[in-house]
């Protein structure tokens, strides 16, 4: 995050730092000069190739709520050698990574956990990672900012749906979120990039207006497992990288709720207009069950290429994916009303209403 950011983030929450986190505050204020350094670099040394840069093969998004399985397909689809993805550093350095990426990679994996604190997947520098957190370290505003100060920072959940923001607010998303695909466009050497970010679910419309021949792909997830995986998710977020002690149980279930009912408000209207070729939805459960047969899908239906070139990669990639076991989440039977009743909609549309926890 660059200087003006961080500040801009700390005097909005009024600096309410809990004690125990304060190292991590200070760390964040040392580096945010040195962002600013190599920022000034990079725009000297390729701003205006950038700017230049032509987005000719249109991306592919991958939507759905957190923890619907869209990491796992994330990284199965980046196994094609003719498709790129922002990794993890270039999402938390998106203004030098083209200057700072490979000497980071190299000396710095000590900064970056093995695995992920909410599922044990792996972690890492190189691992494809979602560019909604590269709009946040480019100072575009996002609800994911509430990780820092999950007690007292706006949640800006209208950045969800982009609906009732200003007309200036919405064009400057849309002009970050451009820069940075030319960015990663002009680093890749025009390669077809694979962006995932739930965030994207709610934005179909303003994805098209960037992005008129993107392909989508929607996955769904049963909306106990989901609402349970989810709440352990922003748990996890929040202890490791949050600079305060986290909400109580009622604020976070009232959080996640309201995410979800943004993100999809009048997303089916919207994705129905879309052609097969351009949008394709599939269900967690049948990804996780037969991950080849569901990517070969994906590839025929979307018109993505060959897929007998990803298929060697593929296969290396599910080597070990039987022995893969989600979090087991307990469910007790007013819990799962409780959760019908708050994402009904949800668990209708995609048939989940009727199924077995």
């Amino acid at each position: 995050m660059r200087t003006l950011c961080w500040w801009r983030l700390l005097a909005r929450n009024r600096f309410r730092v809990s004690p125990s986190r304060l190292h991590i505050a200070v760390g964040v204020t040392i580096f945010t000069p040195i962002n600013d350094l190599m920022a000034a670099i990079q725009w000297v040394l390729f701003n205006s190739k950038i700017e230049k840069t032509e987005v000719k093969n249109p991306p592919i998004f991958i939507l759905g709520h957190w923890r619907s399985g869209t990491t796992l397909l994330h990284e199965l689809l980046t196994t094609d050698p003719h498709f790129s993805s922002p990794n993890t550093f270039q999402c938390f350095a998106p203004a030098h990574f083209l200057i700072s990426e490979y000497l980071m990679v190299r000396f710095g994996n000590f900064l970056i956990p093995k695995k992920r604190p909410m599922d044990e997947m792996e972690a890492g520098w190189r691992l494809p990672q979602e560019d909604e957190f590269a709009l946040m370290n480019l100072g575009v505003p996002t609800p994911y900012l509430r990780i820092a100060f999950p007690r007292t920072q706006p949640q800006l959940v209208e950045y969800l749906n982009m609906k009732g923001l200003p007309p200036d607010a919405n064009k400057h998303w849309k002009k970050k979120l451009l820069w940075y695909v030319r960015a990663l466009t002009f680093h890749y050497e025009g390669q077809r990039l694979v962006l995932k970010s739930p965030p994207h679910t709610g934005r179909v419309s303003q994805l098209l207006e960037l992005f008129p021949d993107a392909k989508f792909i929607h996955l769904t997830r049963d909306p106990r497992k989901l609402f349970t995986s989810t709440l352990r998710l922003w748990r996890s977020l929040d202890e490791v990288q949050g600079l305060q002690l986290t909400p109580n149980e009622a604020e976070l279930k009232n959080y996640v709720t309201e995410c979800m009912k943004r993100m999809y408000d009048g997303f089916d209207e919207v994705v129905a207009e879309l052609p097969s070729k351009q949008f394709v939805q599939i269900r967690y459960e049948d990804l996780v069950a037969s991950p080849m047969s569901i990517v070969q899908q994906l590839f025929e239906q979307l018109e993505l290429g060959d897929f007998n070139r990803i298929q060697p990669e593929l296969e290396k990639r599910l080597e070990n994916h039987d022995r893969y076991r989600p979090n087991q989440h307990q469910i007790d039977s007013e819990l799962e009303r409780e959760i019908l009743e708050r994402w009904p909609d949800y668990a209708a549309k995609y048939g989940y209403m009727n199924e077995d926890a």
